[in-house]
């Protein structure tokens, strides 16, 4: 059942505040802990104790990102998602999702790989790998910032050089962008364009873009569970040759 919890304490980035995460765990201990945990980073948090109601949540409302345990009654993370992804009236179907689990091995985490995880989060966790798992969301929302503007001026030395890279940078994303559905069909070249892509963003503070590519890269393994990263990045592609432009 959704729970309730005392406010959160701990001052976090503006944009977490707005972030929605739903916390699917059959585990009473471990539900409060990442419910508590993630509310105290400034996230607003919906939990549940087994797949039926976490399908059921994910289908209805809009989350940032989905929280869901490998094992749980009614089907764990590997038996929620693949579904949720493939059904485009499902309110969370391209949400960020990271399956928990307290145990992984390398055939787990391929599988949770190919069925478009974002992440895994291996329990028992830390605070600091909740904030990690926050951080995988793009803080694309009102007010935030695009372009690092200090990342940039540390990366590149000066204003003059920072604002001649975004130039050749905007040139660049232009390019990827009319090539981004040539490049989908070929995984290998997509690679090498993105490999060279998230040098580009680093030295122009690219942070919300250097994330997609990072997501994306990660996804190019598993291409036939691709759709939800590649909107993604198209759409980081897009907002940041729009900031650029200014």
């Amino acid at each position: 059942m959704p729970h309730s919890h005392a406010q959160p304490t701990t001052i976090e980035p503006a944009h977490l505040s707005a972030l929605h995460v739903l916390v699917a765990d059959d585990d009473a201990a471990s539900r409060r802990y990442l419910s508590d945990g993630l509310q105290s980073l400034g996230a607003r948090t919906r939990a549940c104790a087994d797949g039926t109601d976490a399908m059921r949540l994910a289908q209805a409302e809009t989350f940032d990102l989905l929280l869901l345990d490998v094992r749980m009654p009614g089907g764990g993370a590997l038996e929620i998602l693949p579904p949720l992804r493939d059904d485009p009236r499902a309110a969370s179907s391209d949400s960020y999702a990271v399956a928990t689990s307290a145990e992984l091995t390398t055939s787990l985490r391929e599988s949770l790989g190919a069925a478009g995880f974002d992440d895994v989060l291996l329990k028992p966790c830390a605070l600091s790998d909740l904030r990690r798992i926050l951080a995988l969301v793009p803080a694309a929302l009102p007010g935030a910032k695009l372009l690092d503007d200090h990342a940039a001026l540390t990366a590149s030395g000066d204003a003059g050089t920072m604002q001649a890279l975004r130039m050749l940078l905007r040139e660049e994303l232009m390019q990827v962008e009319r090539d981004l559905d040539s490049l989908n069909r070929d995984p290998v070249r997509f690679g090498e364009r993105l490999h060279r892509l998230r040098s580009s963003c680093g030295f122009c503070g690219a942070t919300s873009l250097a994330s997609q590519v990072v997501q994306m890269e990660r996804q190019l393994a598993h291409p036939g569970r691709s759709r939800v990263s590649l909107k993604r990045f198209r759409e980081a592609l897009l907002q940041t040759i729009g900031a650029l432009h200014h």
